[in-house]
Protein backbone atom coordinates (compact mmCIF):
# COMPACT_ATOMS: atom_id res chain seq x y z
CA UNK A 1 0.00 0.00 0.00
CA UNK A 2 1.37 3.33 -1.09
CA UNK A 3 2.74 5.63 1.66
CA UNK A 4 -0.15 7.99 2.54
CA UNK A 5 -2.75 5.91 1.37
CA UNK A 6 -7.00 7.00 1.77
CA UNK A 7 -9.78 4.66 1.21
CA UNK A 8 -11.65 5.97 -2.06
CA UNK A 9 -14.57 6.94 0.41
CA UNK A 10 -12.65 8.82 2.72
CA UNK A 11 -10.35 10.97 0.07
CA UNK A 12 -11.11 14.59 -1.06
CA UNK A 13 -11.86 15.33 -4.64
CA UNK A 14 -9.86 17.40 -7.00
CA UNK A 15 -11.54 19.40 -9.63
CA UNK A 16 -8.09 19.68 -12.11
CA UNK A 17 -8.91 22.32 -15.11
CA UNK A 18 -5.80 21.98 -17.86
CA UNK A 19 -5.29 20.25 -20.65
CA UNK A 20 -7.26 16.72 -21.16
CA UNK A 21 -4.57 14.82 -19.28
CA UNK A 22 -4.62 12.10 -21.82
CA UNK A 23 -3.00 14.33 -24.12
CA UNK A 24 0.45 14.74 -25.10
CA UNK A 25 0.45 18.63 -24.37
CA UNK A 26 3.24 19.86 -22.19
CA UNK A 27 0.02 21.20 -19.04
CA UNK A 28 -1.58 18.29 -20.03
CA UNK A 29 1.47 15.66 -19.07
CA UNK A 30 2.56 16.99 -16.17
CA UNK A 31 -1.48 17.46 -15.10
CA UNK A 32 -1.38 13.65 -15.93
CA UNK A 33 1.90 13.02 -13.18
CA UNK A 34 0.40 15.18 -10.78
CA UNK A 35 -2.80 12.90 -10.82
CA UNK A 36 -1.35 9.59 -10.98
CA UNK A 37 0.81 10.25 -8.07
CA UNK A 38 -1.53 11.54 -6.23
CA UNK A 39 -4.15 9.07 -6.70
CA UNK A 40 -3.97 7.31 -3.98
CA UNK A 41 -4.96 9.75 -1.75
CA UNK A 42 -7.16 11.90 -3.91
CA UNK A 43 -9.98 11.16 -6.44
CA UNK A 44 -10.00 13.28 -9.43
CA UNK A 45 -11.87 15.09 -12.01
CA UNK A 46 -10.40 16.11 -15.08
CA UNK A 47 -11.99 19.32 -16.99
CA UNK A 48 -9.56 18.12 -20.22
CA UNK A 49 -9.24 21.34 -22.80
CA UNK A 50 -8.36 21.08 -26.32
CA UNK A 51 -9.01 23.05 -29.47
CA UNK A 52 -11.75 22.14 -30.64
CA UNK A 53 -12.37 18.66 -28.67
CA UNK A 54 -14.04 16.19 -30.72
CA UNK A 55 -14.81 14.27 -27.83
CA UNK A 56 -16.84 17.41 -26.02
CA UNK A 57 -19.89 16.20 -24.19
CA UNK A 58 -18.29 13.22 -23.38
CA UNK A 59 -17.65 11.54 -19.96
CA UNK A 60 -14.49 9.30 -19.78
CA UNK A 61 -13.55 6.83 -16.41
CA UNK A 62 -9.69 6.34 -16.72
CA UNK A 63 -9.49 4.63 -13.39
CA UNK A 64 -8.47 1.40 -14.08
CA UNK A 65 -5.94 2.75 -16.33
CA UNK A 66 -4.69 4.51 -13.21
CA UNK A 67 -4.66 1.74 -11.07
CA UNK A 68 -2.71 -0.78 -13.40
CA UNK A 69 -0.23 2.41 -14.26
CA UNK A 70 0.15 3.01 -10.57
CA UNK A 71 -0.32 -0.23 -9.01
CA UNK A 72 -3.37 0.49 -6.71
CA UNK A 73 -6.93 -0.68 -6.39
CA UNK A 74 -9.18 1.80 -6.03
CA UNK A 75 -8.51 4.89 -7.73
CA UNK A 76 -11.50 7.54 -9.27
CA UNK A 77 -10.20 9.10 -11.97
CA UNK A 78 -12.60 10.86 -14.93
CA UNK A 79 -12.28 13.36 -17.74
CA UNK A 80 -14.65 15.95 -18.92
CA UNK A 81 -13.77 16.73 -22.24
CA UNK A 82 -13.90 20.70 -23.17
CA UNK A 83 -13.41 22.73 -26.49
CA UNK A 84 -11.23 25.43 -23.81
CA UNK A 85 -11.23 25.37 -20.57
CA UNK A 86 -15.08 25.61 -20.04
CA UNK A 87 -17.09 28.39 -18.79
CA UNK A 88 -19.54 29.75 -15.90
CA UNK A 89 -22.27 27.24 -16.73
CA UNK A 90 -20.12 24.52 -17.28
CA UNK A 91 -18.01 24.41 -13.92
CA UNK A 92 -21.44 25.16 -11.97
CA UNK A 93 -23.59 21.94 -13.67
CA UNK A 94 -19.81 20.31 -12.80
CA UNK A 95 -19.75 21.52 -9.07
CA UNK A 96 -23.24 20.05 -8.84
CA UNK A 97 -22.50 16.64 -10.32
CA UNK A 98 -19.33 15.69 -8.68
CA UNK A 99 -19.11 17.63 -6.08
CA UNK A 100 -15.54 18.21 -5.39
CA UNK A 101 -13.78 20.08 -2.29
CA UNK A 102 -11.33 22.13 -4.29
CA UNK A 103 -10.35 23.68 -7.59
CA UNK A 104 -6.93 22.97 -8.98
CA UNK A 105 -5.68 24.99 -12.00
CA UNK A 106 -2.84 24.40 -14.65
CA UNK A 107 -1.82 27.28 -17.71
CA UNK A 108 -1.72 31.12 -18.03
CA UNK A 109 -3.96 32.57 -16.00
CA UNK A 110 -5.58 35.06 -18.89
CA UNK A 111 -7.63 31.19 -19.44
CA UNK A 112 -9.00 31.23 -16.66
CA UNK A 113 -10.31 35.10 -16.16
CA UNK A 114 -14.18 33.42 -16.36
CA UNK A 115 -13.37 31.64 -13.54
CA UNK A 116 -11.65 33.98 -11.39
CA UNK A 117 -14.62 36.70 -12.25
CA UNK A 118 -16.74 34.64 -9.77
CA UNK A 119 -14.53 33.43 -7.37
CA UNK A 120 -16.47 35.15 -4.58
CA UNK A 121 -19.23 32.16 -5.41
CA UNK A 122 -16.97 29.11 -5.32
CA UNK A 123 -14.54 30.27 -2.68
CA UNK A 124 -17.66 30.40 -0.65
CA UNK A 125 -18.01 26.54 -0.57
CA UNK A 126 -14.39 25.27 -1.74
CA UNK A 127 -11.13 26.50 -2.33
CA UNK A 128 -8.83 27.15 -5.59
CA UNK A 129 -5.39 26.34 -6.43
CA UNK A 130 -3.25 27.82 -8.97
CA UNK A 131 -0.53 25.65 -10.44
CA UNK A 132 1.31 28.61 -11.83
CA UNK A 133 4.27 30.10 -13.62
CA UNK A 134 5.15 33.12 -14.85
CA UNK A 135 8.12 34.12 -17.62
CA UNK A 136 9.58 37.18 -16.58
CA UNK A 137 9.94 40.70 -14.77
CA UNK A 138 8.79 43.31 -14.31
CA UNK A 139 6.95 41.79 -11.54
CA UNK A 140 3.59 41.37 -13.07
CA UNK A 141 0.81 44.15 -11.64
CA UNK A 142 -1.71 42.90 -14.37
CA UNK A 143 -1.86 39.42 -12.72
CA UNK A 144 -2.80 40.80 -9.01
CA UNK A 145 -6.60 40.12 -9.23
CA UNK A 146 -5.63 36.36 -10.46
CA UNK A 147 -3.56 36.08 -7.56
CA UNK A 148 -5.76 36.94 -4.70
CA UNK A 149 -8.48 35.03 -6.57
CA UNK A 150 -6.81 31.86 -5.11
CA UNK A 151 -6.03 30.12 -1.69
CA UNK A 152 -2.73 28.86 -2.89
CA UNK A 153 -0.44 29.80 -5.15
CA UNK A 154 2.26 26.52 -6.38
CA UNK A 155 5.11 28.17 -7.58
CA UNK A 156 6.65 25.88 -10.76
CA UNK A 157 10.12 27.88 -10.53
CA UNK A 158 11.91 30.39 -7.91
CA UNK A 159 11.41 32.88 -9.96
CA UNK A 160 7.18 32.82 -9.93
CA UNK A 161 7.03 32.04 -6.38
CA UNK A 162 9.12 35.24 -5.74
CA UNK A 163 6.31 36.75 -8.39
CA UNK A 164 3.61 35.87 -6.24
CA UNK A 165 5.05 37.53 -3.44
CA UNK A 166 6.11 40.87 -4.88
CA UNK A 167 2.55 41.64 -6.88
CA UNK A 168 0.35 39.69 -3.38
CA UNK A 169 2.81 42.45 -1.50
CA UNK A 170 1.00 41.85 2.56
CA UNK A 171 -1.67 40.01 0.64
CA UNK A 172 0.98 37.25 0.26
CA UNK A 173 1.04 36.32 3.94
CA UNK A 174 -2.84 35.33 3.69
CA UNK A 175 -2.07 32.65 0.99
CA UNK A 176 0.00 29.60 0.67
CA UNK A 177 2.51 29.58 -1.62
CA UNK A 178 5.36 27.56 -2.64
CA UNK A 179 8.28 25.71 -4.63
CA UNK A 180 6.27 23.36 -6.94
CA UNK A 181 8.81 22.73 -10.25
CA UNK A 182 8.07 20.20 -13.03
CA UNK A 183 8.85 16.25 -12.26
CA UNK A 184 9.55 14.04 -15.37
CA UNK A 185 8.05 10.21 -15.17
CA UNK A 186 11.90 8.16 -14.63
CA UNK A 187 9.84 5.53 -15.61
CA UNK A 188 10.00 6.90 -19.14
CA UNK A 189 13.00 8.55 -19.34
CA UNK A 190 16.41 7.42 -18.35
CA UNK A 191 19.84 6.86 -20.30
CA UNK A 192 19.73 3.82 -22.31
CA UNK A 193 23.00 1.75 -23.40
CA UNK A 194 24.62 3.31 -26.36
CA UNK A 195 24.54 -0.25 -27.84
CA UNK A 196 20.99 -1.24 -27.47
CA UNK A 197 19.87 -2.27 -30.33
CA UNK A 198 16.56 0.12 -30.17
CA UNK A 199 18.99 2.91 -29.63
CA UNK A 200 20.73 1.87 -32.43
CA UNK A 201 17.55 1.67 -35.06
CA UNK A 202 16.31 4.55 -34.23
CA UNK A 203 19.42 6.61 -34.67
CA UNK A 204 19.69 5.32 -38.05
CA UNK A 205 16.17 6.03 -38.84
CA UNK A 206 16.62 9.57 -37.34
CA UNK A 207 20.18 10.41 -39.15
CA UNK A 208 19.46 8.71 -42.37
CA UNK A 209 22.22 6.24 -41.60
CA UNK A 210 24.62 8.98 -41.41
CA UNK A 211 27.89 9.14 -39.21
CA UNK A 212 26.89 11.56 -36.58
CA UNK A 213 29.64 12.27 -34.00
CA UNK A 214 27.84 15.18 -32.75
CA UNK A 215 23.94 15.90 -32.31
CA UNK A 216 22.62 18.87 -30.66
CA UNK A 217 18.86 18.66 -29.76
CA UNK A 218 15.92 21.04 -29.83
CA UNK A 219 12.89 20.11 -28.79
CA UNK A 220 10.03 22.34 -28.35
CA UNK A 221 7.47 24.28 -30.04
CA UNK A 222 7.77 26.55 -33.07
CA UNK A 223 7.25 30.05 -31.99
CA UNK A 224 8.70 33.43 -31.58
CA UNK A 225 9.75 33.67 -28.11
CA UNK A 226 11.91 30.11 -29.00
CA UNK A 227 14.29 31.52 -30.58
CA UNK A 228 14.93 28.86 -33.17
CA UNK A 229 16.20 31.11 -36.14
CA UNK A 230 18.87 32.21 -33.35
CA UNK A 231 19.47 29.04 -32.66
CA UNK A 232 20.08 27.81 -35.73
CA UNK A 233 22.43 30.84 -36.64
CA UNK A 234 24.18 29.97 -33.22
CA UNK A 235 24.72 26.32 -35.10
CA UNK A 236 25.63 27.98 -38.54
CA UNK A 237 28.32 29.39 -36.43
CA UNK A 238 29.34 26.97 -34.90
CA UNK A 239 30.14 24.73 -37.79
CA UNK A 240 31.68 27.11 -39.76
CA UNK A 241 34.45 26.61 -37.77
CA UNK A 242 35.17 22.84 -38.35
CA UNK A 243 37.14 21.44 -40.73
CA UNK A 244 34.56 20.16 -43.30
CA UNK A 245 34.90 16.38 -42.41
CA UNK A 246 34.09 17.29 -39.00
CA UNK A 247 31.09 19.68 -40.09
CA UNK A 248 29.71 16.65 -42.21
CA UNK A 249 29.45 14.65 -38.68
CA UNK A 250 27.54 17.33 -36.30
CA UNK A 251 23.88 18.08 -37.11
CA UNK A 252 21.12 19.93 -35.21
CA UNK A 253 18.20 18.09 -34.76
CA UNK A 254 15.27 20.30 -34.85
CA UNK A 255 11.94 18.61 -33.09
CA UNK A 256 9.28 20.76 -34.12
CA UNK A 257 7.16 21.69 -36.84
CA UNK A 258 8.87 23.34 -39.40
CA UNK A 259 6.58 25.17 -40.40
CA UNK A 260 4.32 27.35 -38.00
CA UNK A 261 2.06 30.83 -38.12
CA UNK A 262 3.26 31.28 -34.69
CA UNK A 263 6.78 30.60 -35.15
CA UNK A 264 8.74 31.12 -38.71
CA UNK A 265 9.24 28.82 -41.87
CA UNK A 266 12.45 26.94 -40.56
CA UNK A 267 12.94 25.16 -43.85
CA UNK A 268 13.23 28.77 -45.62
CA UNK A 269 15.75 29.79 -43.00
CA UNK A 270 17.91 26.18 -43.15
CA UNK A 271 17.69 26.47 -46.90
CA UNK A 272 18.84 30.31 -46.91
CA UNK A 273 21.42 29.80 -44.27
CA UNK A 274 22.89 26.34 -44.93
CA UNK A 275 21.59 25.64 -48.08
CA UNK A 276 18.78 23.04 -49.46
CA UNK A 277 20.82 20.18 -49.82
CA UNK A 278 22.03 20.83 -46.17
CA UNK A 279 22.18 17.80 -43.49
CA UNK A 280 23.51 20.00 -40.81
CA UNK A 281 19.78 20.32 -39.73
CA UNK A 282 17.86 17.55 -39.10
CA UNK A 283 13.94 17.88 -39.11
CA UNK A 284 12.14 15.75 -36.37
CA UNK A 285 8.38 16.84 -37.19
CA UNK A 286 6.74 13.67 -36.11
CA UNK A 287 4.60 13.64 -32.61
CA UNK A 288 6.86 10.90 -31.21
CA UNK A 289 5.18 8.51 -28.20
CA UNK A 290 6.79 8.97 -24.78
CA UNK A 291 9.45 5.52 -25.45
CA UNK A 292 10.71 7.21 -28.79
CA UNK A 293 10.95 10.62 -27.04
CA UNK A 294 13.17 8.71 -24.78
CA UNK A 295 15.57 7.52 -27.28
CA UNK A 296 15.64 11.00 -29.52
CA UNK A 297 16.95 12.85 -26.31
CA UNK A 298 19.25 9.51 -25.72
CA UNK A 299 20.72 10.15 -29.69
CA UNK A 300 21.81 13.30 -29.20
CA UNK A 301 24.59 14.41 -27.00
CA UNK A 302 22.99 17.70 -25.42
CA UNK A 303 19.89 20.14 -25.57
CA UNK A 304 19.78 23.30 -26.70
CA UNK A 305 17.19 26.06 -25.47
CA UNK A 306 17.61 29.73 -26.44
CA UNK A 307 14.12 31.55 -25.36
CA UNK A 308 14.01 35.21 -25.00
CA UNK A 309 10.84 34.24 -22.35
CA UNK A 310 10.48 31.04 -20.89
CA UNK A 311 8.08 29.68 -17.72
CA UNK A 312 10.47 26.32 -17.10
CA UNK A 313 11.45 24.74 -19.97
CA UNK A 314 10.35 21.35 -19.70
CA UNK A 315 12.79 19.53 -22.62
CA UNK A 316 15.47 20.72 -20.24
CA UNK A 317 14.57 18.69 -17.60
CA UNK A 318 13.75 15.89 -19.63
CA UNK A 319 17.25 16.04 -20.83
CA UNK A 320 18.57 16.67 -16.98
CA UNK A 321 16.88 12.69 -16.25
CA UNK A 322 18.07 11.27 -19.49
CA UNK A 323 21.56 12.50 -18.54
CA UNK A 324 22.51 15.08 -21.19
CA UNK A 325 24.24 18.55 -20.48
CA UNK A 326 22.11 21.55 -21.09
CA UNK A 327 22.64 25.04 -22.77
CA UNK A 328 20.26 27.32 -22.12
CA UNK A 329 19.24 31.02 -22.16
CA UNK A 330 19.59 32.56 -18.32
CA UNK A 331 16.14 33.55 -18.18
CA UNK A 332 12.99 32.34 -15.75
CA UNK A 333 12.49 29.01 -14.80
CA UNK A 334 15.92 27.52 -16.95
CA UNK A 335 18.08 29.51 -14.41
CA UNK A 336 16.68 26.88 -11.58
CA UNK A 337 17.78 23.94 -13.58
CA UNK A 338 20.92 25.42 -14.55
CA UNK A 339 21.56 25.36 -10.44
CA UNK A 340 23.01 29.14 -10.07
CA UNK A 341 25.07 29.34 -6.81
CA UNK A 342 24.44 32.72 -4.81
CA UNK A 343 27.28 34.98 -2.62
CA UNK A 344 26.52 32.85 0.25
CA UNK A 345 27.30 29.39 -1.49
CA UNK A 346 23.48 28.48 -1.47
CA UNK A 347 20.76 27.82 -4.64
CA UNK A 348 20.09 31.24 -6.17
CA UNK A 349 16.16 31.98 -5.09
CA UNK A 350 15.33 35.55 -6.28
CA UNK A 351 14.22 38.25 -3.91
CA UNK A 352 13.31 41.75 -4.53
CA UNK A 353 16.88 43.20 -4.98
CA UNK A 354 18.34 40.36 -7.14
CA UNK A 355 14.97 39.22 -8.77
CA UNK A 356 17.06 36.95 -11.58
CA UNK A 357 20.48 35.92 -12.70
CA UNK A 358 19.66 37.14 -16.10
CA UNK A 359 22.28 40.03 -16.15
CA UNK A 360 24.79 36.74 -15.02
CA UNK A 361 25.70 38.34 -11.56
CA UNK A 362 26.10 34.94 -10.18
CA UNK A 363 28.73 32.55 -12.47
CA UNK A 364 29.09 29.59 -10.87
CA UNK A 365 26.66 26.74 -12.04
CA UNK A 366 25.73 23.17 -11.92
CA UNK A 367 28.51 21.16 -14.19
CA UNK A 368 25.70 20.15 -16.47
CA UNK A 369 24.99 23.54 -17.13
CA UNK A 370 26.15 26.02 -20.09
CA UNK A 371 24.47 29.14 -19.79
CA UNK A 372 24.11 31.48 -22.38
CA UNK A 373 23.68 35.43 -20.70
CA UNK A 374 21.76 37.43 -22.51
CA UNK A 375 23.07 40.58 -24.13
CA UNK A 376 19.98 42.67 -23.41
CA UNK A 377 16.64 43.47 -21.51
CA UNK A 378 13.95 44.54 -23.81
CA UNK A 379 10.75 46.20 -21.99
CA UNK A 380 7.94 44.64 -24.02
CA UNK A 381 4.06 43.58 -24.25
CA UNK A 382 0.52 43.35 -25.40
CA UNK A 383 -3.03 44.50 -24.19
CA UNK A 384 -3.60 42.25 -21.89
CA UNK A 385 0.28 41.69 -20.60
CA UNK A 386 1.68 45.94 -20.60
CA UNK A 387 5.11 44.80 -19.81
CA UNK A 388 7.57 42.08 -19.56
CA UNK A 389 11.20 41.76 -20.00
CA UNK A 390 12.65 40.02 -23.67
CA UNK A 391 15.57 38.91 -22.54
CA UNK A 392 17.59 37.59 -25.78
CA UNK A 393 21.20 36.57 -26.00
CA UNK A 394 23.56 36.83 -28.76
CA UNK A 395 23.61 33.68 -31.50
CA UNK A 396 27.87 34.51 -31.63
CA UNK A 397 27.75 33.77 -27.49
CA UNK A 398 25.34 30.16 -28.07
CA UNK A 399 27.83 29.38 -30.01
CA UNK A 400 30.91 29.51 -28.03
CA UNK A 401 28.98 27.38 -25.68
CA UNK A 402 28.12 24.54 -28.14
CA UNK A 403 31.87 24.53 -28.92
CA UNK A 404 32.37 24.39 -25.46
CA UNK A 405 30.59 21.17 -25.40
CA UNK A 406 31.70 19.67 -28.43
CA UNK A 407 35.19 20.11 -27.45
CA UNK A 408 34.46 17.40 -24.19
CA UNK A 409 35.20 13.84 -24.80
CA UNK A 410 31.87 11.80 -24.91
CA UNK A 411 33.46 10.90 -21.73
CA UNK A 412 33.76 14.09 -20.25
CA UNK A 413 30.08 14.87 -21.63
CA UNK A 414 28.70 11.94 -20.25
CA UNK A 415 30.17 12.61 -16.87
CA UNK A 416 28.21 16.11 -16.96
CA UNK A 417 25.34 14.80 -17.87
CA UNK A 418 25.32 12.09 -15.35
CA UNK A 419 26.31 14.69 -12.49
CA UNK A 420 23.19 17.20 -13.34
CA UNK A 421 20.69 13.62 -13.30
CA UNK A 422 21.53 13.08 -10.25
CA UNK A 423 21.01 16.17 -8.91
CA UNK A 424 17.93 16.44 -10.95
CA UNK A 425 17.10 13.33 -8.83
CA UNK A 426 18.11 14.33 -6.10
CA UNK A 427 16.01 15.87 -2.96
CA UNK A 428 17.36 19.24 -3.48
CA UNK A 429 15.58 19.42 -6.55
CA UNK A 430 12.98 16.85 -6.74
CA UNK A 431 12.66 17.33 -10.36
CA UNK A 432 10.69 13.79 -10.74
CA UNK A 433 6.76 13.41 -10.88
CA UNK A 434 7.13 11.20 -7.55
CA UNK A 435 8.26 14.25 -5.77
CA UNK A 436 6.20 16.59 -7.77
CA UNK A 437 3.15 14.68 -6.30
CA UNK A 438 4.30 14.57 -2.90
CA UNK A 439 4.76 17.99 -2.82
CA UNK A 440 1.22 18.79 -4.28
CA UNK A 441 -0.32 16.51 -1.36
CA UNK A 442 1.85 18.35 1.39
CA UNK A 443 0.42 21.63 -0.02
CA UNK A 444 -3.50 20.00 -0.17
CA UNK A 445 -2.91 18.90 3.10
CA UNK A 446 -1.93 22.22 4.46
CA UNK A 447 -5.00 23.69 2.67
CA UNK A 448 -7.44 21.46 3.80
CA UNK A 449 -6.29 21.49 7.24
CA UNK A 450 -6.52 25.60 7.09
CA UNK A 451 -8.77 26.44 4.95
CA UNK A 452 -11.59 29.04 6.14
CA UNK A 453 -14.53 29.46 3.61
CA UNK A 454 -14.20 33.28 1.98
CA UNK A 455 -17.26 35.92 2.74
CA UNK A 456 -19.98 35.95 0.68
CA UNK A 457 -19.61 40.04 0.81
CA UNK A 458 -16.69 42.11 1.16
CA UNK A 459 -16.73 45.97 1.87
CA UNK A 460 -14.33 47.67 0.27
CA UNK A 461 -13.43 51.66 0.77
CA UNK A 462 -13.26 52.62 -2.23
CA UNK A 463 -11.45 56.36 -1.48
CA UNK A 464 -8.31 54.04 -0.19
CA UNK A 465 -6.51 52.83 -2.65
CA UNK A 466 -3.12 53.65 -4.43
CA UNK A 467 -1.68 52.49 -7.21
CA UNK A 468 0.59 49.52 -8.22
CA UNK A 469 4.36 50.74 -8.21
CA UNK A 470 6.80 48.76 -8.88
CA UNK A 471 8.51 47.10 -5.56
CA UNK A 472 11.53 45.29 -6.47
CA UNK A 473 14.85 46.90 -8.08
CA UNK A 474 15.23 47.01 -12.07
CA UNK A 475 18.90 47.51 -12.31
CA UNK A 476 20.82 45.04 -9.98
Amino acid sequence: MKEGYVPQDQRKKILLITDDIRLPSGVGNVGKDIVLNTAHRYNWVNLGGALKHPDQGKRFDLSQDVNKEMEIEDSQVVVYPSSGYGDPVLLRNLLSIEKPDAIFLITDPRYFTWLFQIENEIRTKIPIVYLNIWVDYPAPAYNKEFYESCDALLGISKQTVNINKLVLRDKAESKIIDYVPHGINTKYYFPVNKDDQQLVDFKKHLFGGRDIEFALLFNSRNIRRKQIPDTMLAWKYFIDQLPQEKADKCTLVLHTQPVDEHGTDLIAIRDYIFGPDSQAITFSSNRLPVNMMNLLYNSCDAQILLTSNEGWGLSLTEALIVGNPIIANVTGGMQDQMRFVDDKGNWFTPNADIPSNHTGRFKKHGKWAFPVYPSNRSLVGSVPTPYIWDDRCRAEDAAERIMEVYNMSKEEREEAGLAGREWALGNESGFTAKVMGERVIKNMEELFNTWQPRERFSFINANDYSPDVVNHKLLY
